[in-house]
């Protein structure tokens, strides 16, 4: 709910409750063409990759393209967990879109070395096409562009016209700063390749793990803007200038800008990784990146989330939360912009459509080349791989973006044997899922079933699987209340019936599952055949509700 307010001295704002973007929608890259605002978020291993939102009045926002959609542009399949698209960073140089992504290949608590493959691709339209990627390095991830041109997005007035690469610097070195510092190197459009020395320009504050840069320039001023302190309960946001793009860059005086690591009780957490935008009349704001526990520095089952807040800038040129000091709102005040909703989506979705719909995404790889299909009248999968798959999985999802909430299904399967299985799941990752299967037993036909990894540990929840007969289709769904979920059933599609017990929600969290894990809860649709005979099974709507 948003409200309109004056403050004396600046005009009208409008109050509205953070996050804006609610549910995984982590590393926010914000810019503004004219009065539309453009928003790219990371999606990891979830395809197609690259997330990107519309809005005219930053309250509203609507998904408006997925470039990443295609192999030639990003294959994830064998892909670590929370590997692939880390931080996307989107601009426009007056004339066009310039995107810069990371495919992760591989990473880890354990892993030395980070296999960071940074492209650039760029289009005259948000909407696209999009062009080929072209390869511009593999030294560190959180990529961004600087265009040090007149009309770009990222400086208000100067500037040479040059292009400028920037991103963190891994140092795999025994007993080195793995985060080594920001570096700089020139992108050449003529050439499509980065040209000249790489620098160093930034080697960070004594919060460490120093990433995420993104430069701008305003009143004679160049503007670092970084991320410390790690992704978690200590994440912060650093600002340095310089007279010089080259620097040297000195520090905010009162570094950090934002951060919740002082603050525990706050119910907006783990706040960082940020990016600056301004309106057409010279107001600024900040889109960074928090975690809502859902205990006291707890799990944050819907993931890492975008938030906003109003920045000004004081008459020393350093910019500061509006609402002073450092910390997080969760009732934060913006500019208030004239009001421009989208129409809303239908919460049940037929499957009636020549596409899957923007909310839906799948695993490191195009839907079609992981035996999903739409009939015209059903979403049809063809069981493939596991659920521990990180290859060739038949699983279609969505966010998770509300903790009372409830996601429902119409299923038709004729599984043969135990081998065969399809049904609804909590998904985290490969190593952490919660599924409601439907299958078959020699004895009782087909079954119901809770099956659920628990970093890595397979279990099953039920001490006898339930019988629904040969009757299709079979409903099934998700239930999400008071920080918990549980799973239900119906063979009438009206009378349902719980199955298993509630579960924690923050079983399926970063904090629950290896507290380096990037992602948040999705639901989702899946068939699996493990007997490589590739049966289909038919989900003939689904819908995701709210319910507070």
């Amino acid at each position: 709910m948003t409200k309109q307010v004056e403050r004396p001295g600046s005009g009208q704002r409008v109050t509205v409750t953070n996050p804006v973007l609610r549910g995984f929608h982590p590393d926010p890259s914000v810019v503004r063409v004219g009065e539309d605002y453009y928003l790219a978020t990371s999606t990891f291993q979830w395809y197609p990759g690259v997330a990107i939102y519309h809005s005219r009045d930053l309250l509203n926002w609507r998904p408006v393209a997925r470039p990443a959609s295609r192999t030639s542009m990003l294959d994830m399949r064998g892909n670590a967990d929370s590997g692939g698209v880390w931080a996307p960073a989107l601009s426009h140089d007056g004339e066009r879109f310039h995107l810069i992504y990371s495919d992760v290949k591989s990473w880890g608590s354990t892993e030395v070395f980070k296999d960071s493959h940074n492209y650039l691709t760029t289009a005259g339209n948000i909407e696209g096409p999009w062009s080929e990627p072209i390869y511009l390095n593999s030294s560190g991830f959180d990529p961004s562009l600087f265009h040090d041109t007149e009309g770009s997005t990222t400086v208000d007035s100067g500037g040479d016209g040059r292009k400028w690469f920037v991103n963190m610097l891994w140092d795999h070195r025994a007993g080195r700063n793995s985060f080594s510092g920001i570096v700089m190197q020139e992108y050449g459009p003529v050439e499509k390749r980065l040209v000249g020395s790489r620098e160093v320009i930034f080697k960070g504050t004594e919060l460490g793990v120093t990433e995420a840069p993104h430069l701008y320039r305003r009143g004679g001023w160049y503007y670092l803007l970084t991320a410390e302190g790690g992704t978690s309960w200590e994440h912060a946001v650093t600002v340095a200038r310089s007279r010089h793009l080259h620097g040297p860059y000195e520090v905010h005086p009162d570094n950090p800008v934002l951060t919740a690591v002082d603050a525990p009780g706050l119910p907006i957490q783990k706040s960082g990784h940020a990016s600056f935008t301004n309106t057409p009349d010279g107001q600024w704001v900040i889109a960074y990146l928090c975690g809502r526990p859902i205990t006291r520095r707890g799990e944050c089952p819907l993931g890492r989330e975008m938030a906003l807040e109003s920045l000004v800038w004081g008459e020393d040129g350093w910019p500061r939360l509006a609402s002073g000091g450092l910390h997080p709102q969760l009732h934060a005040e913006l500019p208030a912009l004239p009001l421009h909703p989208w129409t809303g989506v239908p919460a049940r979705d037929d499957f009636s459509a020549p596409e899957l719909r923007p909310e839906w995404m799948t695993l490191r790889a195009p839907a079609e080349l992981l035996g999903v299909a739409l009939t015209g009248h059903s979403l049809r999968l063809t069981g493939h791989e596991s659920l521990k798959s990180k290859h060739h999985l038949a699983l279609v999802a969505r966010r998770l973006q509300a903790l009372d909430a409830r996601f429902r299904t119409a299923l038709s399967f004729d599984p043969e044997d135990f081998q065969q299985m399809a049904g609804v799941c909590a998904y985290y990752d490969s190593r952490n899922w919660v599924y409601l299967r439907l299958s078959r037993d020699e004895i009782q036909g087909r079954t119901l079933a809770v099956l659920q990894s628990e970093n890595g540990d397979y279990r099953e929840l039920l001490s006898e699987e339930v019988a629904v007969g040969d009757a299709n289709p079979v409903h099934l769904g998700i239930v999400y209340r008071g920080g918990q979920f549980w799973f239900e059933y119906s063979l009438d599609g009206n009378h349902w019936t719980q199955i298993g017990e509630p579960l924690s929600a923050g079983l399926l969290s970063d904090e629950h599952c290896g507290g380096l894990s990037f992602t948040g809860t999705f639901v989702a649709l899946t068939c699996q055949d493990l007997s490589g005979r590739k049966l289909a099974a038919d989900f003939h709507w689904a819908e995701y509700v709210e319910t507070a």
